[in-house]
């Protein structure tokens, strides 16, 4: 281990995908420049880094999943692929200046509270160790591969993947291929993959809600005028904020809406395939956002091909040559692909965060995941959380509620040195209150209706904001410290400088 230890900083950042860029950013912006951004891989990017399967593409339309600060006005398509995701952040990196923050190959392991200084003291592992007044994480949920515990996955003699570990050598021409699971990521790749395999068999243990891709190319005029004309890309983004945010109407107020439009949903289903024993494995037996509904235009065309078959029958083992399923049947395959998703409740399972009096955060969301709102948990001084519990979404984009959250973590890091804080805690009145305040809300949403979804924690608790999104924008705006036991610098018995801010620096516009 590297013993190197770095002079106390204002911020370490975790993460350097969407959370991690926008945080970094948004500290520049307010004048703070002493924060390092922490990075396990060798470039940004996060889940658009990571995830490069053939097909990988964003399902909120481009110009809402995107920064509000950082405008792109040459997005290609209606929905962005992974390509185009991931040079948009790479770009966004680079224009706003965070080179040299960044710090690739820096794998954390473990974060620790130091009552007495009042800083986190971050290790990395084989690098120096960093010291800071705040800790942000923002390595977010959609990062660790999730493998099913299936008997014998581990015998299988072929070639096996993960969605998220794409082998792009391997060649999938002419082979006999399975894809088990049938979420987000299946409902992209399998069609991509029909079209090479000689046969293609999906392993469906539940049908999703899929609902038509309003996707198309967007024209070179369209292009010009969101880059030259005023109010124009605003106006497109404001648009779709609104209509997407109108969907939360159905899953959390308006149970008819929700009826209606499942009568929609399942008519397009008929539409698509005619068969109706077909049309019956792939019908939810679930309301319609209990868990993510999903887009696609080639999935359910894809089963009119030959080549390619659904299984529903439950996978009992994996063999070297195959999946052996319950009925018996021994299903001979050349590769298995695990389009299975991603550990969500522990996703911060592998860094060892200890808070006040040697408490460790992953151990204590064992027992039931709290915070307040989403972003600070009672216990751990000066950490900030982004897409953390109860922020995640069903209706609409997640880049909305991280600048939600960063604003939130930047109000807060700016008080502090402004104020001379050394720390701030929230209370475990305001954190059991917040709980208590959205298990009130979730009563009658589709979220609790009856359906098994990574929106849950292993303890049954829905993880998503259940309500309007506009809200959550309008709790964030500002910090409240009166939520927060807070320490003044003065009680830890030094006599720290407080750095002058500089002016803020204005906001650049992506070319």
């Amino acid at each position: 281990m590297d013993d190197r230890l770095e002079d106390v900083i204002d911020v370490v950042i975790v993460g350097a995908g969407f959370s991690g860029l926008g945080a970094g950013i948004q500290l520049k912006q307010a004048g703070i420049e002493a924060f390092v951004v922490l990075e396990k891989a060798d470039r940004v990017g996060g889940t658009w880094r990571d995830n490069t399967y053939p097909g990988a593409a964003c399902d909120v339309p481009s110009h809402l999943y995107s920064f509000s600060f950082a405008p792109n006005a040459r997005w290609s398509r209606a929905y962005g692929g992974q390509p185009e995701i991931l040079a948009y952040l790479e770009r966004c990196a680079a224009t706003f200046g965070l080179a040299p923050h960044l710090r690739f190959g820096a794998l954390v392991e473990s974060c620790t509270w130091d009552e007495r200084t009042a800083t986190w003291t971050v290790r990395v592992a084989g690098g120096p160790t960093y010291r800071a007044r705040a800790l942000v994480l923002g390595n977010g949920a959609l990062h660790v591969p999730a493998y099913p515990a299936i008997p014998g996955r581990t015998s299988f003699a072929g070639t096996s993947m993960h969605s998220a570990r794409w082998d792009h050598a391997y060649d999938f021409s002419g082979k006999r291929v399975a894809v088990i699971g049938t979420g987000a990521s299946t409902i992209q790749l399998a069609p991509q993959l029909a079209r090479q395999a000689a046969r293609l068999e999906v392993f469906q243990r539940t049908p999703p809600w899929i609902v038509p891709k309003g996707d198309r190319p967007i024209r070179a005029r369209e292009r010009w005028v969101f880059e030259h004309v005023p109010g124009a890309h605003w106006l497109r983004r404001t648009g779709l904020y609104w209509l997407f945010e109108s969907r939360v109407l159905g899953f959390a107020f308006a149970p008819r809406i929700n009826a209606l439009a499942e009568k929609l949903v399942a008519a397009h289903l008929a539409r698509e395939i005619p068969d109706p024993a077909l049309r019956a494995q792939l019908t939810p037996a679930y309301r319609l956002g209990c868990k993510r509904v999903l887009i696609s235009n080639d999935y359910y065309p894809m089963f009119r091909r030959e080549n390619v078959a659904l299984v529903t029958d439950k996978i009992a083992a994996i063999e070297p040559t195959g999946i052996r399923t319950a009925d018996g049947a021994l299903h001979e395959v050349d590769a298995i692909v695990y389009s299975t998703g991603f550990h969500v409740a522990d996703y911060l399972a592998s860094i060892a965060i200890t808070g006040k009096d040697g408490v460790e955060l992953n151990a204590t969301w064992r027992a039931g995941v709290r915070s307040f709102l989403g972003i600070s948990v009672s216990g751990f001084p000066n950490l900030f959380l982004l897409m953390g519990p109860n922020t995640g979404l069903g209706h609409n984009s997640m880049v909305f509620m991280i600048e939600a959250q960063v604003r939130y973590m930047v109000d807060a890091v700016t008080r502090m040195r402004r104020e001379r804080l050394a720390s701030i805690d929230v209370h475990p009145a305001v954190e059991v209150a917040f709980a208590e305040e959205l298990k009130r809300k979730l009563v009658g949403t589709v979220w609790t209706s009856g359906c098994d979804s990574w929106y849950r924690a292993p303890d049954g608790e829905v993880l998503l904001w259940p309500g309007f999104t506009f809200d959550y924008w309008r709790r964030t705006r500002s910090i409240e410290l009166a939520n927060y036991d807070v320490r003044s610098r003065g009680s830890l018995g030094v006599d720290d400088e407080v750095v002058e801010h500089p002016p803020l620096r204005r906001r650049a516009e992506l070319r």
